[in-house]
């Protein structure tokens, strides 16, 4: 079976938390890493997901290391969507963005 993996960066304008996780996350980018399998037997090329993963990078002058955080893209999402809320409403009642 063949697998891609892509990798693509999200930001947080706020805090945020996901669900599966007890910690909050600081507002910042995010490298997210997506494993999808190909479906076999389609008439045309179709992927599903097979793993997502969250990867933390330290910060400059820090000694811990990288961290890779299993989650679940369904909860990323939402929390993506959480972060806009804010903004929305201000674009929408005439505010400048913060």
């Amino acid at each position: 079976m063949h697998n891609r993996v892509s990798k693509h960066l999200v930001t947080f304008r706020s805090a945020f938390y996901l669900d599966s996780l007890e910690d909050e996350w600081p507002a910042g980018d995010y490298t997210i890493e997506t494993e999808e399998e190909l479906i076999d037997g389609s008439t045309f090329q179709a992927f599903r997901n097979v793993h997502t993963t969250m990867i933390i990078y330290p910060k400059p002058g820090r000694r811990n290391g990288t961290k890779f955080i299993s989650i679940d893209p369904a909860e990323l999402a939402a929390a993506l969507a959480r972060d806009q809320i804010p903004l929305t409403r201000a674009e929408n009642e005439g505010m400048s963005a913060p």
